[in-house]
Formats: C-alpha cells, sequence, structure tokens
C-alpha cells in the first residue's frame, strides 16, 4: 500500500527534482479513481462553480459549497494530499471570517491544505494562518476570483511590471510561510524564473513545463465537454464519446425491451439468503487518513 503524501515529501520532490501531478477533483467516485492512480495532489477547486455548477466563473461558489465538495472528495482518497480552495469573499472581509472559514474547510471539509488567491495583499493572512496549523497553498498569475479587475481570463507576466509583481508576489508569500504556490496563466519564462528563485514548489497551469508540477481539472484531462478546448488542456481520453454511446445503447436496450434481462432481475423462486438488493451504500469504501 502506498503511503500517505504530505507536505514535506511533496517539498522533497521539489528539492530532489521529481515532478508533482496534481488533479482538480470534486466527488467521491472520481476520487476513489484519483486516488489509486499516485498522483500526489487532489485539488477541490472552485472551479466547480463552472465545471459542476455550469456559473459563467467562480464567484458564486460559497464556503459551504466548498466543504461539502471537499467532505465528499476526501471520503475517497487514502494517498493523495487534500487542497481546498477557499471561494471568493471566504478570506477577504476579516482575519476572523478567514481563520473560521479555513478552520471550517479542515474541520468539515476534511481538507489537508487550504488554497488562497493573490500575493503581497495576502502574505499577512498566510502568514497567520501558518503559524497556528493552517497549511496554506499560495496562487499567484490569472487569478479566477479577479476576472473583474483584470477584465476577465488573460495571461499575467507578458510585460516588464507585471512579471516584476509576480516575483514580488511569489516570494511574499513564500516568506509568509505557504508551502507551495500555484502558478496560473503565467508565461513560461517567467514561471521559469519564479521556479528557480522559490524553495516550494511551484504547480503550474498553462505556465510550461519547467514549474515543479502541474494541474489539471479531470473532466478536461477526461475530455468531458466537447466545447471546452483552451490550450493548455490536453486531452488523455474521449470520455464525451464513450458516455455519449453508453447512453445511446441503454435508451435503444429500454425500448426494444432488452433491458433488464433475466440476469439483472430477481425472481421470487430462485431468492436465497445470499441475493441481497446492494445500494451503494452497502459497498467498501476507501479507509486511510481522511476515512
Amino acid at each position: 500500500m502506498k503511503s500517505k503524501i504530505t507536505i514535506p515529501k511533496i517539498q522533497k520532490m521539489k528539492a530532489g527534482g521529481e515532478k508533482i501531478a496534481t488533479i482538480t477533483c470534486y466527488d467521491f467516485s472520481f476520487a476513489k479513481i484519483v486516488d489509486q492512480s499516485g498522483i500526489e495532489i487532489i485539488l477541490v477547486g472552485d472551479s466547480l462553480g463552472m465545471v459542476i455548477q455550469g456559473e459563467p466563473n467562480t464567484l458564486p461558489v460559497t464556503i459551504d459549497q466548498m466543504i461539502y465538495h471537499s467532505a465528499c472528495v476526501a471520503r475517497g482518497l487514502t494517498v493523495p494530499h487534500l487542497v481546498t480552495d477557499m471561494p471568493f469573499m471566504s478570506y477577504q472581509t476579516s482575519l476572523k471570517d478567514a481563520l473560521q472559514n479555513a478552520g471550517r474547510l479542515m474541520k468539515k471539509g476534511r481538507a489537508e491544505s487550504i488554497k488562497i488567491e493573490g500575493g503581497v495583499e495576502v502574505a499577512e493572512l498566510i502568514y497567520r494562518m501558518n503559524r497556528l496549523g493552517i497549511p496554506v497553498m499560495g496562487h499567484i498569475g490569472l487569478q479566477p476570483q479577479s476576472i473583474h479587475k483584470y477584465g476577465g481570463y488573460k495571461i499575467r507576466g507578458k510585460t516588464f511590471e507585471e512579471e516584476k509583481t509576480l516575483l514580488e508576489d511569489a516570494r511574499a508569500i513564500e516568506e509568509a510561510g505557504a508551502w507551495g504556490v500555484v502558478l496560473e496563466g503565467v508565461p513560461r519564462e517567467v514561471a521559469e524564473k519564479i521556479t528557480k528563485r522559490l524553495k516550494i514548489p511551484t504547480i503550474g497551469i498553462g505556465s510550461g513545463p519547467e514549474c515543479d508540477g502541474q494541474v489539471l481539472v479531470l473532466y478536461d484531462l477526461l475530455g468531458l465537454d466537447p466545447e471546452f478546448q483552451p490550450r493548455f488542456v490536453k486531452r488523455y481520453a474521449n470520455l464525451f464519446e464513450t458516455v455519449s454511446q453508453a447512453l445511446n445503447q441503454y435508451k435503444k436496450e429500454v425500448k426494444e425491451k432488452s433491458f433488464p434481462a433475466n440476469e439483472h432481475s430477481f425472481r421470487k423462486n430462485l431468492i436465497d439468503a445470499k441475493d441481497k438488493f446492494h445500494t451503494r451504500n452497502a459497498l467498501p469504501r476507501a479507509k486511510g487518513a481522511n476515512g
């Protein structure tokens, strides 16, 4: 059995030059699959607002929704380190609110780290959380919670001033005690500079291969939405087509009355004590640190 992935182990991977695989996941069933893959980090992202809820951006997501999805994912894990996003306005209003919400994510959502967006402006918050035993992962570059400030989902770091700001932000959150940082939508050359200057791991999305690790949304990697094809996503499967074919076949068999067949039905005179109607609640589940 593989051992539990911890923050010190992830940091040692950077020191040893081993790349870090991260996946964004939102539910128990997929979490169980990711758990057996050997992937080191699972992120429960506030991107669930777009992927799961169908919202145009991440801003409507609430702390209660993040707690719910984080707990769902945690129940399926034994190995990966679980990081959960703090959603918009769950940490920006006051230090008291930020600490209470982070504590709820860890107590009720079973998160092992929390992730917040921002650089210099959140360094003091990261410092306070870290001092109180709340592990924090940073997030700079394209910040989805600030889309209205920047006028949409735009690459950050294209100009000299933006690059300088990113380098300052990265250094500030490292010094504040963040154990790692996500670099989203950062030019490859800038992400490389940041990665080389930091002692903490950088996890890139759309920021080039020089980052210490990479993160993709599981739904994107599996090709579940054929309309979503950004440049930074590589599809490793086409589950949209697979699922569509399965549903069409199911519908066809129901219409033709070939499903359910005898093997899918209970017969009164053939039922014995071992032939029970199992619900999903009766199936075995992963048991580990989050079990």
